[in-house]
């Protein structure tokens, strides 16, 4: 049980944990502003059911796509009580909900209450703001946090703010007993086995549950299993499903996807037609996240799509400098003449005047 009041895992409805423990597809949650910059709540709210509707397994808010200057901008209640508000009302189905927790610890704690008194089941615990603290100090940081609130942990890519962590640390971060997943996003092969190491020496292989954030390797993610030797012992770890900004986009035909992958990974062996879908969404992602510049485009390439489908009324962001590389709207282009089976325009023009109403 968690301490003060929190929120321990194993008090959630079991029906609510299940879509998470059985693998889902989670989109990261863009903010949808208006042509002033200002919170645009009726696509705010569209986007939510767009992702209901999609077959997410529920609702992750308050993230890296979300942007972290919502904080700032005095939005992070808001969103969070939209989203919450709209997993309630708009389906019977039983979602599990994630809002995103960052800062020092105080910040992080309290952004733990406030997602626990909205109705959210766990944080994804972004540790970008703790640059510069030891692993030891990290560790404890997490613990405070997961007094509050189950935790799903989160490997930040360093290219984006994430801090390169060791084998130790994912050790004692997976024998914290509220942690119940792990995103996975360092894009880096190196660094994902490091976390399959971790939770294999805290023993955590049954209680926690991997979901990919490697955009960069969504497909094979899925598809092949994480073994790690320790001593006389191996372990098997499969990524369930995806907690990712790639899926904000086209999440019906990514939801689709991820069903036809855990399928064939279940039956075995895999085809090679299989296999070659995980060149083809790199190159999607290539696009959609601007490799070619950094990543500089990275939510503005998502918003792009979404505002093509009517779903974002703009593209904008709330730093003003946050916007479309060069060139990344004609490569926007490329992908649907190249990749029209990732697409799901169809989907959203039969149903984006019910979930703008």
């Amino acid at each position: 049980m968690a301490r003060n009041g929190g929120l321990h895992w194993s008090e959630v409805d079991a029906g609510v944990l299940e879509p998470l423990r059985r693998g889902a597809a989670f989109p990261a949650h863009p903010l949808a502003l208006d042509a002033k910059r200002r919170f645009d709540r009726e696509s705010q709210q569209a986007l939510s059911r767009y992702y209901i509707d999609a077959g997410s397994g529920g609702l992750a808010v308050g993230v890296h796509a979300t942007q972290f200057a919502i904080r700032e901008a005095g939005l992070y209640k808001p969103v969070l009580e939209l989203a919450a508000e709209t997993s309630r009302t708009w389906t019977r189905r039983k979602l599990f909900m994630i809002a995103g927790a960052m800062g020092r610890t105080a910040q992080a704690v309290d952004e733990a209450r406030l997602a626990r008194s909205l109705g959210y089941h766990a944080v994804l615990l972004s540790l970008g703001a703790m640059q510069g603290a030891s692993e030891d100090e990290l560790a404890r940081h997490c613990a405070a946090v997961a007094k509050e609130m189950p935790l799903v942990g989160f490997y930040l890519q360093p290219a984006v703010g994430g801090i390169p962590l060791s084998r130790k640390f994912w050790a004692k971060f997976a024998a914290l007993n509220n942690v119940v997943a792990i995103k996975v996003a360092p894009f880096n092969r190196y660094r994902t086995l490091d976390v399959a190491f971790g939770i294999a020496e805290a023993g955590a292989e049954d209680r926690i549950t991997l979901y990919t954030g490697n955009d960069d390797h969504i497909v094979l993610d899925l598809l092949t299993p994480l073994c790690v030797r320790l001593g006389n012992r191996e372990v098997t770890l499969r990524f369930k499903g995806g907690l990712l900004g790639h899926w904000s986009i086209w999440t019906k035909a990514a939801a689709d996807l991820l069903e036809k992958l855990k399928a064939a990974a279940d039956a075995g062996p895999i085809s090679p037609d299989l296999l070659k879908l995980d060149s083809f969404v790199t190159d999607c992602n290539a696009t959609i996240f601007d490799v070619e510049h950094d990543f500089a485009g990275c939510i503005p390439g998502c918003h792009e799509v979404l505002r093509r489908q009517g779903l974002l009324a703009t593209t904008l962001c709330l730093n003003p400098d946050e916007k479309l590389s060069s060139g990344q709207g004609a490569g926007i282009d490329r992908l649907y003449a190249l990749y029209p089976e990732f697409t799901d325009d169809a989907f959203v023009k039969a149903n984006l005047a019910r979930w703008r109403a």
